[in-house]
């Protein structure tokens, strides 16, 4: 039985969940705002916790590598560093986009509430052409790529919805009227992410439905399963987040004295 801790603090929510045996046994979230650096510990002792479990019972710990906040990104990554270089334990590393695709085809309990102008009893993934996570970077961009279903990657036997894989480079992209038109002509389109909500003014394609979310925790557990499975594990010392735009640094223009 895996068990593997899943931390997510790309966005403005903090969340950290443990997967036991292929299913998620405890969550904790929140989005207290610049609350990731006080709360991600905490969460993850609170998790193990609930569960009589150390971290010693742990077979690994997984956390989001972006794009994302460079604050936030920060403070998961260092507390994944952290757990790991004190147990042990691998390193896993899960895309931000691969987490909101993810929470799209898995249909979480509540999630489809969050669908602009799409009934929870109509929001089915398997309908979508292709899925576009976005990750807000303020104003009119958004870090995004474009995915779409790759049903040859999930045998019958497992298939509930279709597994889907990236067509397009991760990249920002500045969002107007004629975004993702090449894609919207040739089907339904869910646009989910916290930065798909802003677009919904925007793009006003029928076939687009946009989902306004934050990555979640719960999300990453089967791309983490996955990488645990394969083995693809990232190396404690030298691992950076995917920041996508470098970090830049500004002045406060507040008198210090």
């Amino acid at each position: 039985m895996e068990r593997i801790i899943l931390i997510e603090t790309s966005t403005a929510l903090c969340s950290v969940a443990l997967a036991e045996d292929g299913a998620v046994t405890a969550y904790r979230e929140s989005s207290a705002p610049k609350a990731h650096a006080s709360l991600t510990a905490v969460f993850i002792h609170e998790l193990l916790s609930e569960r009589e479990l150390t971290l010693a019972d742990c077979d690994a710990v997984c956390v989001s590598m972006g794009p994302g906040s460079y604050t936030g990104l920060r403070v998961g990554v260092s507390t994944a560093k952290g757990l790991c270089f004190g147990s042990g334990k691998p390193l896993l590393a899960v895309g931000t986009l691969d987490t909101l695709v993810a929470q799209a085809t898995d249909v979480i309990p509540g999630e489809a509430t969050d669908v602009i102008a799409r009934s929870e009893a109509t929001w089915q993934s398997p309908q979508y052409r292709f899925i576009i996570p976005m990750v807000d970077a303020r104003r009119m961009e958004v870090y995004t790529a474009v995915f779409e279903p790759d049903v040859i990657a999930r045998s019958e036997a497992t298939w509930q919805s279709p597994a889907y894989r990236q067509i397009t480079d991760t990249a920002p992209a500045i969002i107007d009227e004629n975004s993702f038109a090449e894609y919207l002509e040739q089907g339904p389109c869910l646009f989910i992410g916290d930065g798909a909500g802003k677009c919904a003014d925007v793009i006003k394609h029928p076939n687009a439905t946009f989902c306004q979310c934050w990555p979640k925790a719960s999300a990453m557990l089967e791309p983490a399963l996955a990488a645990y499975k394969e083995k693809r594990f990232e190396d404690v010392a030298y691992f950076e987040p995917f920041y996508l735009k470098e970090f830049v640094a500004t002045v406060s223009k507040k008198k210090l004295w």
